[in-house]
Parts: structure tokens; C-alpha cells; sequence
């Protein structure tokens, strides 16, 4: 038996299997000659001018950037005032507050500016503060975080563009997908829920910056589930917009596992990259699904991986949501009004056409787009009344409706494009049969579709945006709503110090620089009224902790749900306000009522009251519990079209010390829990009932305290059990500890600080959580220390992020490890050349 030769396998074809040669461009059996197709254009200098494409889409994301920057007013950007407008105005000391805690080490800690004291960055969003805190160390703080509140907004089209990228989109996807967000950052149907450029301005701007990311996480996972690469970069994408905000995080999670059941569904089933190139194909690279196996640890790992980097602050977060405060906002019901609005019909109907043709022509991107929008939707209709507020979800279903309206214009450009170059050469095609020596056209390979589609692209995004920015409202047959970006922007970012009622409010902050001062630092309590709005926003006092560098407290803050003490504030305000706000439900509200606001102001340890209205001054005038110790005004400053006078008189409440012993010994709760929904009922029973105030109620304590289980109403009916007296002094408190000497050891000590786990006691028992929510310690010794620190919940968290950040380091450093393995070693490649 001979050896074979290479190729002796292969079967010889037949004579008439062999296709007969034919001359170039002559027709198959020696017909009429046709002309012959224009070969593909030659590749490098010679061929279509490849930064043609990329120029294109770079014009998009320009465009968007202008139109947007446009109404954000970049003067106004570039100039250093402090930041104002909605919550915006108050999220401006929250920065400054963490770069403390950078300073001693830490990323999450105790504010004892508001409430009581709240664990700042337990329940909110780290990043784009942390963002703000880093880069104010080398440029004005002012700038920095007027530059974050616009980042995820100008990021969002650049997230779009990459997104269809990584999906391997056929030209003009990707610009196409950056051309739509313009619309979606426009939108007025709604204004505070997140996204849009209102909802941003509002205060959302950590929301904006997410959504980004959420973007640009799901193109990273897509790629890398066909590609195997990326799980690194693709890991810390998915923490930081977990970081960011929790509900495009819940996006981006919910499309990894639609993609990655995409990639377990069998082959007869399976989506494709790219856009089509005709029926039912498509084309793109990479386009061909990975393994089963190899997909679905790619993707576990990878979610894993982004998760435990993130396990820092989720975990605490996750664990400490008993302590968090619901709104109790009644979730919107109005459905049809809200998910389909007028104004944004022709979205709607392109995103609806979008779902048909995804199917049709199985593009992975646009059916998990769809489908995301489909859960999305869904949230809104079936979320049950709970913390989650179910509009918030709004601006994830939006987003999903205008890029799949992006998709389908990129799908129609593309159409459109090889429609005409098809045209073309069927018409040089005829003419060159009946004689014709014209030369074939030229078919450059980006043109018309990667070029002329984006643009076409961006000019519809205009054509949508820009008219009402150019042309009266009049003339137009859309309504393009009561409240403009722009509008909002100049208000915003002129500052507190362009507002024309600057100077009260300067005068304001002056006179409580110099009561802190004169007769001490402590909690303020300030009468809200909406006219506070002149100043730039009626959370316009929550920054006395910032300007008075920690010495006057305000109450009201911020971040309602991260305080368990914010509905006792509420109470408060609506006894010590003409006009308050009342923005959390189901608590019992009152009127005008300054004596038991102020008896509830000790309760609470606050130092000084504000009072405005000349109702709420008449009052607090009378009231012996208060002494005034300034005043600032009158002021006559302009609000709207009218002009608002006002006196602020600042009084000192008597009798509100921050540590105070007990008379009584307090009652241990039985039947109810730690969580607030638990709680809350008795404590406010409890709040409302002065008769009630000797006894504390707690939710634990020493064997020795009495038991007591509430009625059905929550009020309770403890025993008095009365404690030896003794002496507190020396009370020193800073924001992260606070010390005190007793004169006698054993008798309960009531700290009016708000409680949270994390508060630890050295030289006594405790804390225990008392009513409202403060705490109690029994000394053990006469010198008494509480600290804020880590529990089993931030040890827990913090070691699984050390887990995550070996784990991105051993992905980082296994594709070298590969490559060392494979490559053979010196003397190995010696010795194959002596063999050789």
C-alpha cells in the first residue's frame, strides 16, 4: 500500500460537474455578454475614505452635546456659583461632607447635619459625590459639581453609540442610537422620576449618570458573551452604575439575564448581531453564539464579579432597609396617560413598528431592548405599594421606546441605502447592454448609509428637539410644555447668589454664623414655607450645616427614606409652619401649634427655632420655652411677580439638652420589630402623646426594664418605674462620637441622637432604640463613649469586595498567564531547532 498524496482523497469532479470557463463578463452558455460588477473598492489609501463613517457619528454625538449644552447654558457652567434649584440645591453639601470622610478613610459614615444624624451613603448613591469629592482636591468645588450634575446627560449619547458598537450594529446603528437619546434628554412628559434633562436639573443627576452606564453595560456583556472578552471592564461597569443608582442598576442586571438566556436558547432559535442585509440575514462580526457552557459561566462570573465590587455598599444597604423611611407615595395609576403620552406618540409608534420588525429579522439587540421596555412597563402596572415609587421606572421604559425608534431608522437607512445602490448598478447594468462605455458606479462601502444616515439621523433628533427653542410656541403643532431645560438651567446654575433675593439669605446665614458664636453650636429648626423657593429652592436651609461649617444642624434634610427620624420632623414642621409641606403620608398631621412643636423640639435635643410668618413669630414670642436671641430683617425681596416681606426672628429653645437622664425606666415592646413599618405606628402613638413622654418605649433592653405589648391603636400603657438620679456633664460631641461623664452608674441615659445599628457604647450597655427614634445607654462607668463604626453587615460587605477585586485581578492577569503558558520556554525552543 503506497502512501497518498495530498489531495488523492478528494473525489475528481465529472466533466459535467466541471463548470465550464467563461471569459470574463460573458454570459453562462455563450449567450450575450453582460456587463461586469465594479469590483469592491480596494482597501487602505486607494479605497473609500475610511474616517468618512467615523467623522459621521462623531457629528452625531456633537450635535447632541451642542443642542444640549445649548440650554444648559455652558456660561453658566464656567462660572463658579453655588448650585441651586430642587434638590440640586441641597445635594451640594453632601460632597464636601464625604470629602471629609475620604480624609479619615472612610466612604460611608454618620452626618449628623440633618435629622438627628443620618448613616450618609448607606441608603444613597456614592459615585457621582465621590466623583465631585476626588476632583475638587485639584479644581473649585463650585465647577466640579456643576460639571457632575450634566456628566451622565452628556454621557448618555456617547453609552448609546458604544452600545450598538458592541452589539456589532451595521452603520448608521450605532449613530443612530446616539441621535435618539436627544429626544429621550428632552422629554417633558415627565420631570422628576430620572433621566431626562428636567429630572436631572431636579436633583436625579445620580439617576442620569447610571442610566449611562446601564447603557454601556449591556453593549459590554453583549460582546463579551459572543466574544469571551471584556468580563473585566464590563464587571466594573455594572458596579459602578449599581453605585450610581439602584434602578438602572436593576436595568442592567435584567438585561444580562435576558441576553444570557438568549445565548442558552437552541440554534433553530437563535438572534443575531447586526442589522440586516436582507431577509432574515444578517451580518457582523462575531455574530456567531459561543458555547452554551462557556456563555453561561462568562456571564455568572461576570455578574458576579461587578456585584461583589459593589458588595461594600449593597450589602449594608440590602441588610439596614427595616431602618430605611418610606414615603409612603401613593403609587400613579393612571397608566395609559403616563406610559403613552400625546406628545410622545410618533416614539411610541416607530418603537411599536421596531418590536415587529426585531422579530422578523431576529436582531438580539433590538428584541432585548423590547423586551426590557415590555418589563419595564410591566414594573409600573403591577409594582405593589411599597418604598419603590412605581414611576420611577418611567424613564427606563422611555429609553427603551426611543432606541428602538433609533434601531428602526438605522434598519430603514440601511435599507434605503442598498435600495439605491442596487438602483444604481441595475441602471449602469441596462445601459451597459445596449451599448453603453459609461463606467460602473462607484460603490463605496460607507455610503450612502453609514454617512448619510446618521446625519439624516441627527437632523430628525433636531428636527424633534430644536423648533421650540427657535420658534414661538404659536407656530407650532406640538405643545412643548410649561417648563423649559433652559429655564430650568439659568436657574440652577446662576446660583444662589444670582437670585435676587441673595442678599436675605446671605443676611440669614450671617446671623446664625453669629449665634453659633455667641451662644453655641446645635440643631436648628427653620419654618418652611414655599416663598423659601426665592432664595433658589425651598431646600434652601438644609445648608446650614455647609455654610456654618458644621455649627448650626438643620433638621430637614435631604434624603428622606435614609432617616428613621424624618417622620417625627414632618410632624413638626406642620406645627411650626403657616404653610408646610406635609410630604410624607399617613402621619397625623396637625395646625399651627408652636407650644407642642416646641415641646417636641426637646424632645428631640434641637437648639435654636426660625420662625418667619408673623403667625408662627406671635406664637413663638409667647412661648417661655423660647428666647430670642436675634433677628435678621425685615426684608423686602422679589418672588415670581410679587414681593415677599419678612422678618426672621431666631429663638433658643430652653430646656433641650443632647444627653439628659432618666426619671423612669424604660418599657421594652413586645410584639414589634426593628423594622419601621413595625414601628413606626407605635412610636407615633407614642409622638402624639405627651401624657406618654415620661416612659420611654424601646425595642430591647436589659432583663430588668419592663415588658409591655401595645393595643391594637399602638398606644401603651407602661408601668413608672423610677431610677436613682443622677448628673450628666461633659457632653462632647463630634460627628462620628459622642462622650459624657455620669455621676452615678446604672441609671438609664437618654441620647437624643437618631439611632442606627452601627452606634457602638464603651462604659455602658446599649444602645438601646427608644421612642421616637432615639437611644438609651445604661453607664457601666462613669465615662461614657458612643462611636459610629461597621457591623457584621460592612465586615461582610467589605470582605466580599475584597473577593471581587482579587477576582478582577486574577481576570486581568489571566490572558498573560495564557500567553506565558503557551509561549515554550528558551530552552525548549532550543531544542526544536537542534531537532529541526
Amino acid at each position: 500500500m503506497g502512501i497518498p498524496t495530498r489531495g488523492a482523497e478528494r473525489p475528481q469532479a465529472s466533466a459535467l460537474a466541471r463548470p465550464e470557463v467563461q471569459p470574463p463578463g460573458a454570459a453562462p452558455g455563450g449567450g450575450a455578454r453582460l456587463p461586469a460588477p465594479p469590483a469592491p473598492p480596494r482597501s487602505g489609501r486607494r479605497g473609500a475614505a475610511r474616517w468618512v463613517p467615523a467623522a459621521a457619528t462623531a457629528t452625531v454625538v456633537v450635535v447632541v452635546w451642542a443642542v444640549t449644552l445649548s440650554q444648559l447654558h455652558p456660561e453658566l457652567l464656567l462660572r463658579a456659583t453655588t448650585t441651586t434649584g430642587g434638590d440640586t440645591g441641597a445635594h451640594f453639601a453632601m460632597p464636601r461632607f464625604l470629602q471629609s470622610l475620604l480624609g479619615a478613610g472612610q466612604v460611608r459614615g454618620w452626618d449628623p447635619s440633618w435629622y438627628n444624624g443620618y448613616p450618609i451613603y448607606t441608603f444613597y448613591f456614592v459615585l457621582p459625590d465621590l466623583l465631585v469629592a476626588l476632583a475638587a482636591k485639584v479644581l473649585a468645588y463650585d465647577l466640579v459639581f456643576k460639571w457632575a450634575t450634566v456628566l451622565g446627560s452628556l454621557a448618555l449619547p456617547v453609552a448609546a453609540w458604544a452600545c450598538g458598537r458592541l452589539f456589532r450594529l451595521r452603520p448608521p446603528g450605532p449613530a443612530a442610537l446616539a441621535a435618539a437619546t436627544l429626544p429621550f434628554l428632552f422629554d417633558y412628559t415627565w420631570h422628576i422620576d430620572g433621566g431626562n434633562l428636567f429630572s436631572t436639573l431636579a436633583g436625579e443627576y445620580s439617576y442620569s449618570l447610571s442610566l449611562a452606564l446601564a447603557v454601556l453595560f449591556l453593549g459590554l456583556f453583549a460582546r463579551g458573551l459572543r466574544s469571551g472578552r471584556h468580563r473585566g471592564w464590563t464587571a466594573l461597569v455594572l458596579a459602578c452604575c449599581v453605585l450610581a443608582h439602584i434602578v438602572p442598576g436593576l436595568l442592567a442586571l435584567a438585561g444580562a439575564a435576558l441576553l444570557t438566556a438568549i445565548e442558552l436558547l437552541p440554534a433553530r432559535l437563535a438572534l443575531h448581531d447586526g442589522a440586516p442585509t436582507s431577509a432574515g440575514a444578517t451580518a457582523g462580526l462575531g455574530d456567531r453564539p459561543r458555547p452554551r457552557r462557556q456563555a453561561l459561566w462568562w456571564a455568572l462570573s461576570t455578574t458576579g464579579i461587578g456585584l461583589l465590587l459593589c458588595a461594600w455598599w449593597l450589602v449594608p444597604f440590602g441588610v439596614r432597609q427595616p431602618y430605611a423611611t418610606s414615603m409612603n407615595y401613593a403609587n400613579v395609576r393612571t397608566f395609559v396617560a403616563i406610559l403613552f403620552p400625546r406628545a410622545d406618540l410618533w416614539a411610541l409608534v416607530l418603537a411599536g413598528a421596531a418590536c415587529v420588525v426585531a422579530l422578523a429579522v431576529r436582531s438580539r439587540f433590538a428584541v432585548v431592548v423590547a423586551a426590557l421596555g415590555g418589563l419595564c412597563a410591566l414594573g409600573i402596572v403591577v409594582d405593589p405599594q411599597g418604598k419603590l415609587y412605581n414611576v420611577r421606572l418611567l424613564p427606563l421604559w422611555f429609553l427603551c421606546v426611543y432606541l428602538l425608534a433609533g434601531w428602526l431608522f438605522a434598519v430603514a437607512a440601511a435599507a434605503t441605502a442598498r435600495w439605491w445602490r442596487h438602483l444604481r448598478m441595475a441602471s449602469w447594468s441596462w445601459s451597459a447592454m445596449r451599448g453603453s462605455t459609461a463606467r460602473p458606479p462607484r460603490a463605496a462601502r460607507w455610503s450612502p448609509g453609514a454617512v448619510g444616515g446618521a446625519l439624516a439621523a441627527a437632523l430628525g433628533s433636531c428636527a424633534v428637539v430644536v423648533p421650540p427653542f427657535v420658534v414661538p410656541a404659536s407656530f407650532l403643532p406640538v405643545t412643548i410644555g410649561p417648563d423649559q431645560v433652559s429655564a430650568w438651567a439659568a436657574w440652577n446654575y446662576s446660583g444662589y447668589e444670582g437670585k435676587p433675593a441673595y442678599p436675605e439669605y446671605r443676611a440669614l446665614i450671617d446671623t446664625m454664623r453669629r449665634v453659633g458664636r455667641q451662644d453655641g453650636c446645635g440643631r436648628a429648626m427653620w419654618e418652611y414655607s414655599p416663598d423659601l423657593n426665592r432664595f433658589g429652592t425651598p431646600e434652601s436651609l438644609m445648608l446650614l450645616p455647609y455654610w456654618t461649617g458644621g455649627c448650626i444642624d438643620s433638621m430637614e434634610g435631604l434624603l428622606f427614606e435614609s432617616s428613621a427620624t424624618t417622620p417625627y420632623h414632618f410632624i413638626d414642621q406642620a406645627e411650626l409652619s403657616a404653610t408646610p409641606s406635609d410630604p410624607m403620608g399617613g402621619l397625623p398631621y396637625t395646625g399651627v401649634d408652636v407650644p407642642l412643636g416646641v415641646e417636641h423640639l426637646q424632645l428631640l435635643g434641637v437648639r435654636y427655632f426660625l420662625a418667619s410668618s408673623p403667625e408662627v413669630r406671635q406664637q413663638a414670642a409667647a412661648d417661655p420655652s423660647l428666647r430670642l436671641v436675634a433677628t435678621a430683617g425685615p426684608f423686602t425681596s422679589p418672588y415670581g411677580s410679587q414681593l415677599v416681606t419678612t422678618t426672621w426672628d431666631v429663638f433658643e429653645v430652653r430646656d433641650a439638652p443632647l444627653v439628659v437622664p432618666l426619671a423612669y425606666e424604660p418599657a421594652v415592646l413586645e410584639g414589634v420589630g426593628q423594622a419601621q413599618s413595625s414601628w413606626l405606628p407605635v412610636s407615633l402613638a407614642w409622638y402624639d402623646d405627651p401624657a406618654a413622654w415620661p416612659v420611654e418605649l424601646a425595642a430591647g433592653g436589659p432583663a430588668s426594664w419592663p415588658r409591655v405589648r401595645p393595643a391594637a391603636s399602638g398606644a401603651a400603657s407602661p408601668p413608672r418605674v423610677p431610677v436613682p438620679a443622677t448628673a450628666v456633664s461633659a457632653v462632647r460631641a463630634e460627628p462620628e462620637s459622642l462622650r459624657f461623664h455620669v455621676s452615678r452608674i446604672g441609671t438609664p441615659v437618654l441620647v437624643k441622637v437618631s439611632f442606627f445599628p452601627n452606634w457602638h457604647a464603651r462604659g455602658a450597655e446599649g444602645p438601646f432604640r427608644v421612642t421616637p427614634n432615639l437611644m438609651v445607654v445604661v453607664p457601666t462607668s462613669h465615662e461614657v463613649t458612643l462611636t459610629y463604626g461597621a457591623t457584621g453587615a460592612e465586615r461582610l460587605g467589605d470582605a466580599l469586595t475584597v473577593a471581587g477585586v482579587l477576582a478582577l485581578a486574577g481576570t486581568a492577569a489571566r490572558p498573560g498567564l495564557r500567553a506565558r503558558r503557551r509561549r515554550p520556554s528558551r530552552h525548549r525552543r532550543q531544542a526544536w531547532r537542534a531537532v529541526g
